[in-house]
């Protein structure tokens, strides 16, 4: 299988901007408050948002050494919340996005199920 795959009709990816401001909070913190998401929808995944991490208080994460590759999107690298309790590598970003995605380059993801992520407007 090859390394890189190109998004196509067989496993679709688009990157656009989000309208709505974007919130992400842990219990009463705030992790994160943007009006320049990305949005990125691939395949039949539940769409996902991308925090510039100037929106993000960078002081609650936490870098890790955790790793994944997507051959879709290029490898991530993630952080830990520990304002959250299972916040171990709830964070994840691209640092050098395959050019498909390079909308989310300097971005950060959230999993839905460690904080609330909320659309506003």
């Amino acid at each position: 299988m090859p390394d890189k795959l190109i998004p196509g009709p067989d496993h679709p990816i688009t990157v656009e901007p989000n309208p709505a401001r974007v919130v992400v909070k842990a219990g009463e913190k705030t992790i994160a408050d943007t009006t320049r998401a990305q949005v990125l929808r691939e395949a039949s995944y539940p769409p996902v948002q991308y925090i510039p991490l100037e929106d993000v208080d960078l002081a609650m994460l936490s870098p890790t050494d955790h790793r994944t590759h997507c051959p879709y999107k290029g490898d991530a690298s993630y952080y830990s919340l520990a304002a959250v309790p299972d916040g171990e590598n709830a964070v994840w970003v691209y640092e050098a996005p395959y050019d498909a995605v390079a909308a989310i380059k300097g971005h950060v993801a959230f999993y839905p199920d460690r904080v609330e992520i909320e659309e506003v407007g």
